[in-house]
């Protein structure tokens, strides 16, 4: 059983168990052991702290020997965003692709077998799914992580999701409230801003985030953007009309509410994080998402020494601050009362999935993968039979997704077609350097959202005037008309997206 230090006060302890830090390495590092021990109840997952199945199990139970029910949370919505297989790419294809198929059914079994991936690993509250409206196009942030642009497929595939993860032990966390869709900006670097009216709102933005209410989620993560027909002064993290009065009242959601980020440049730049948490918790928020950047002891005793001091002060009534540790507890009693021990079975963090072996008729993964691509034929089609050359037009890659996981449609096809090269290209230059290094080798040019990056449209243009036959695979939002002698759209860059494209060129 969870045993506190005696020394540690009542206030002190409800600071830290709104905290949801970070740490680094792949074991538990003493310091917070230590204050698990003390009243931390929470601890992130990310990238830097995976390596295998064992290690993530044992991982786990190191920190449950501390506190039996500790929430492990881990970011994990498969497809472009991955944590659990960071170093290979996703065996489950992310929102956009399960919502092109639009099975509700899939979808849910999808976010099953990915919720008992995460409990074999100890893992107890996904940051996931998003149930944002893509409804800006030229969106940097959601894109590919959104179901689509479709009030209602999207709110019909987000409930889905939330019971399929559920199901299976692991608590859902629906982002990012009210609705991150309709913005031009990330988060992770400046404040977005949502000009809509409050009847677009109500009908758009909060549809899905009713229905993930009604499917009974057991955690709300909020966004860093301002929304002024909402509330024209705070970004919806640190307002009170939001969280409280919109979230709490209007919507009658009484789970938990976790804040994004703390560290990202929405937030920390405007308000910086300890002035951020005390508001955040102050508006309704009761745990406080900080650990993707900042991750180490002195970022955990500012934060808990900042609630404290706005306790003391007036600023935060103490009452708030217990009752946003109470729901902390309550969801990790929840997520103890379902948790199974830990376990490595070969299926969990698969690097390898079908492609390995496995049958692929069961993997239900690279199943939804399949049916999510959308394959064109045009008037230069013919079949790849042999070795081509892939270039891979790349972009930044957000901060959400990061630049460590692997992407495209290389990997695969040389399994398929043995001799496939590669190589990646970006900036103006990039059409003519790709053509060059092709030689006479057919091209597969595989880009990523194309309509956002003029440079990439560019290439394609050049490409497909010298060549005619490239193959184009778009592994993000598709908005363009296809092009190419086959155009592939896979709605996501996850590994198994990749592999299901594969197939399609070589006529697997």
């Amino acid at each position: 059983m969870t045993t506190i230090a005696s020394g540690t006060d009542t206030l002190t302890r409800d600071a830290l168990a709104v905290l949801q830090p970070g740490f680094t390495g792949t074991s538990a590092p003493s310091w917070l052991l230590r204050r698990l021990g003390e009243g931390l109840a929470s601890v992130g997952l990310f990238g830097r702290n995976i390596a295998t199945p064992a290690q993530v199990a044992a991982l786990t139970a190191q920190l449950r020997a501390e506190r039996d029910d500790v929430l492990v949370a881990i970011d994990e919505e498969g497809g472009d965003v991955t944590r659990l297989e960071v170093r290979t790419g996703s065996s489950f294809p992310g929102n956009h692709a399960l919502g092109a198929v639009d099975d509700t059914a899939l979808t849910e079994a999808v976010a099953h077998e990915l919720g008992r991936r995460l409990a074999a690993c100890g893992v107890n509250l996904n940051w996931a799914p998003s149930a944002d409206i893509n409804s800006n196009v030229d969106n940097p942030v959601i894109g590919v992580r959104s179901f689509g642009a479709d009030t209602s497929l999207v709110a019909r595939h987000t409930a889905a999701y939330v019971s399929g993860l559920q199901s299976a032990g692991v608590a859902a966390c629906t982002k990012h409230f009210p609705g991150h869709g309709d913005t031009a900006v990330d988060s992770h670097h400046a404040m977005p801003r949502i000009d809509a009216e409050l009847s677009v709102l109500d009908s758009r933005e909060l549809v899905p985030f009713r229905a993930a209410i009604e499917a009974g989620t057991r955690a709300v993560m909020s966004a860093h953007i301002l929304v002024p027909a909402l509330d024209p002064v705070h970004p919806a993290t640190l307002s009170r009309r939001i969280l409280t009065g919109l979230l709490r009242e209007e919507l009658g959601y009484d789970g938990l509410i976790v804040t994004d980020g703390m560290e990202m440049q929405a937030i920390s730049a405007t308000y910086g994080i300890e002035r951020g948490s005390v508001l955040a918790i102050a508006a309704g928020a009761d745990a406080i998402c900080v650990g993707g950047g900042l991750s180490d002891e002195p970022t955990v005793l500012r934060l808990r020494d900042a609630l404290v001091a706005a306790v003391r002060s007036g600023e935060l009534p103490e009452e708030r601050l217990a009752d946003a540790a109470a729901r902390v507890r309550a969801l990790a009693a929840w997520t103890a009362s379902t948790q199974t021990t830990p376990s490595t079975p070969s299926s969990a963090l698969s690097s390898a999935g079908s492609a390995a072996g496995s049958d692929a008729s069961t993997d239900v993964g690279l199943v939804a993968a399949r049916r999510a691509l959308k394959v064109t034929r045009g008037a230069h089609f013919a079949p790849v039979t042999e070795a081509p050359y892939v270039a891979a037009f790349t972009p930044v890659a957000n901060i959400a997704v990061g630049d460590e996981t692997p992407w495209g449609v290389a990997a695969e096809l040389r399994r398929l077609l043995p001799g496939t090269e590669t190589g990646s290209f970006t900036g103006e230059r990039a059409g003519a350097e790709a053509l060059a290094a092709a030689g006479s080798r057919r091209v597969v040019a595989v880009v990523r959202d194309a309509h956002r990056h003029t440079w990439m449209a560019e290439a394609l243009d050049i490409l497909l005037t010298a060549r005619p036959d490239t193959v184009v695979v778009e592994m993000g939002v598709p908005q363009s008309p296809p092009r190419g002698a086959l155009h592939i759209a896979t709605h996501g860059a996850a590994r198994v997206c990749g592999l299901a494209a594969a197939e399609a060129i070589a006529g697997a």
